[in-house]
């Protein structure tokens, strides 16, 4: 039987580019169709229990490209139709007709599946989960519980295991950095920075989501 994949919204299209392109050895490519009768662009991140978890972001503005990079120190993403700038990166746009029924959205709420939170003691704890992959870091997803901000990845730690969890630590206010910087040589703590520019440093990216994540079991 075909399982239906999940989507989630992320908080807007400067976190879906950051999401495609940023520290990406090879950017992942957008997929551009109708989701709940809006144009979106969407990305499969990940599988739960055989079912696609896609994240995606209101459109807005059609093109071949989403173009991703700094400008002035600052994040910068449009959607263009030619490549021109070399220092960028750019996540090609597929664009879909016709979704097939088997990647509508699951609606049945008795057959949810949902990620086990597994709370860590600091960011720390959490970085260290990113050593030793030689491919792209992974992402860190941030949304709000309550009056708190949860920060975290998605990880299945054997893949003969049901259960996916959300390996995340709760922080006190909403990050306002896109990044999280962090050293095994230094000493230094890991902290939210606005670039990949400082040298010394590994960083992994963080994805805000525009509501809670719709299945971590909270």
């Amino acid at each position: 039987m075909t399982k239906l994949p999940y989507y989630v919204e992320v908080s807007d299209r400067i976190e879906f580019s950051r999401l495609t392109c940023a520290l990406e050895r090879v950017p992942r490519v957008s997929f551009s169709f109708v989701h709940e009768g809006n144009p979106v662009l969407a990305v499969q991140m990940d599988l739960i229990k055989e079912r696609p978890v896609i994240y995606f972001t209101h459109e807005g503005k059609s093109g071949h490209y989403i173009s991703y990079g700094f400008k002035a120190g600052k994040e910068d993403s449009d959607i263009i139709n030619t490549i021109t700038n070399p220092t960028y990166l750019y996540s090609p746009i597929v664009r879909v007709k016709t979704l097939p029924p088997s990647l509508k959205q699951e609606t049945k709420t008795e057959d949810l599946n949902y990620y086990e939170p597994l709370e860590l003691e600091d960011l720390e704890s959490l970085v260290k989960l990113s050593y030793g992959f030689e491919e792209s870091p992974f992402p860190l997803f941030a949304f709000p519980n309550g009056d708190k901000w949860m920060v975290g990845v998605f990880m299945n730690f054997n893949e003969s295991d049901e259960l996916s969890y959300f390996c995340h630590v709760t922080l006190d206010k909403e990050p306002q950095n896109p990044f999280l910087k962090y050293s095994s040589q230094n000493g230094v703590d890991p902290s939210f920075t606005p670039s990949v520019n400082e040298h010394g440093y590994s960083y992994l990216k963080v994805i805000k989501l525009k509501n809670r994540h719709p299945i971590v079991k909270l």
